[in-house]
């Protein structure tokens, strides 16, 4: 047992973990697996795959076109998708919801669509040390398009925010400022409202995107407590399918931004004589034929966390952050990168063995069972900081329990003998 930061009793056992049935799998001669790679992707409930097999076996067809039943069914049904997680991020209207591949296609867009029109040469976009490159790169590609300047608020040597240099960066030629709602290689959680308040009150009109890509999965997210205007998220981290992330926008923003792809269903006229119109937002940016099977399963997802309860999860996460920090401490040779306020850091860690590469000990492991990360994790920048060109890291999900961060712990002996 342990505690929660509300002080009561947790199991660090998951009562969920039978709901995911590659978990139920065994690998290398029967060992359990311990997935604790659930940063890069989490694994699947099997209410989400139920769903995704229902449409694809007894109701699947094309959206929003068909006038025959199973057409018009499945469009409501993807309709009260986009409504459910407008409510679940308590986003004002399901209009300000947006259906893209993923949390990088939602940054581009807002890159290509929004800063295309609104930015132009001596501008400045403002980031932050600890991004992952999908919050890096498209800043500078619109740098090298249209001569943007890019600029990067420096950590401290916890990893965190240097609150004070960050402030001090922003003027009045800031026009966008984006930063990450939890950090994916050392799960250090921005205080979040806190720095949109303070970009609010030092230029009101500069814009604000968060990259909610881990931070939707480890706590309640409400976009209208938070006030950022741009919310981007991915639906493989929470417990549903690949192909499928959501932009939340602010209507004005959103209404401000021109088209980023052409195609069907983002039009009301196409005419060589008369031109083109476009429909309003969101469907403005829905080029094609949609994801429909993902945002499908995407909305199972959500009744699944939402029927278990955000703070639940948290809870459970944070009694296994406690006890695996006490664990990993507990090792000679272990060696953990950023902060371990766990007040301040959802269920990752990111650490290294003395004398031993990442990518060894990730080899070791998996014998062992563990399924961990090892790399740059796509924030070569924040690799740079911390003076490193890889970390092994493990992260944890809803499912994760004590006997993972055991095998963990007893797969690093192993590494530490075999080294």
């Amino acid at each position: 047992m342990a505690e929660n930061t509300a002080g009561a009793k947790i199991k660090l056992e998951s009562p969920w973990r039978n709901d995911f049935p590659a978990l139920q799998t065994t690998v290398h001669g029967g060992k359990t697996l311990a997935f604790l790679d659930s940063a890069a992707s989490a694994q699947k409930p099997v209410c989400v795959i139920e769903a995704m097999d229902t449409v694809l076996r007894g109701g699947y067809s094309n959206i929003h076109r068909g006038l025959y039943e199973i057409s018009q069914n499945l469009s409501q049904a993807y309709e009260d998708v986009r409504k459910k997680i407008a409510g679940f991020i308590n986003a004002p209207s399901q209009k300000n919801i947006v259906f893209v591949s993923n949390a990088t296609e939602g940054v581009n867009l807002v890159g290509q669509s929004w800063g295309r029109v609104h930015l132009s040469s001596g501008d400045e976009v403002l980031i932050t040390g600890i991004e992952h490159h999908a919050n890096i790169v498209p800043w500078y590609l619109l740098a090298d398009q249209i001569g943007i300047k890019v600029k990067v608020a420096p950590l401290q040597e916890d990893g965190t925010l240097d609150l004070q240099a960050f402030e001090q960066l922003i003027n009045n030629k800031t026009k966008l400022v984006a930063f990450t709602h939890v950090s994916n290689v050392l799960g250090i959680i921005n205080p979040v409202k806190e720095l949109v308040a303070k970009v609010r009150a030092l230029n009101p009109e500069a814009k604000i995107l968060i990259d909610g890509s881990q931070g939707i999965v480890h706590q309640s997210v409400d976009v209208t407590d938070l006030d950022p205007d741009f919310y981007v998220f991915t639906g493989h981290k929470l417990y549903g399918p690949t192909g499928i992330g959501v932009l939340y926008g602010k209507a004005d923003a959103l209404e401000s931004m021109a088209p980023y792809q052409g195609g069907g269903d983002m039009v009301d006229l196409v005419s060589h004589i008369k031109g083109i119109t476009y429909r309003e937002p969101p469907y403005r940016f829905e080029a094609g034929t949609p994801p429909i099977v993902e945002v499908i399963g995407l909305g199972a997802a959500i009744d699944y966390v939402q029927g278990i309860g955000m703070g639940v999860i948290a809870a459970h996460e944070y009694a296994l952050s406690k006890y695996a920090l006490e664990a990993l401490r507990g090792l000679d040779g272990i060696h953990l990168y950023g902060t371990q306020d766990l007040s301040r850091k959802a269920g990752i860690f990111s650490f290294n063995v003395d004398g031993a590469h990442s990518s060894d000990v990730a080899v070791i492991l998996d014998q062992c069972g563990v399924a961990v990360r090892t790399g740059h994790h796509c924030a070569m920048p924040l690799m740079e900081m911390l003076g490193v060109d890889s970390t092994v890291r493990a992260s944890f999900g809803m499912y994760t329990n004590k006997d993972d961060i055991d095998a963990l712990c007893s797969g690093l002996r192993k590494v530490r003998e075999f080294f």
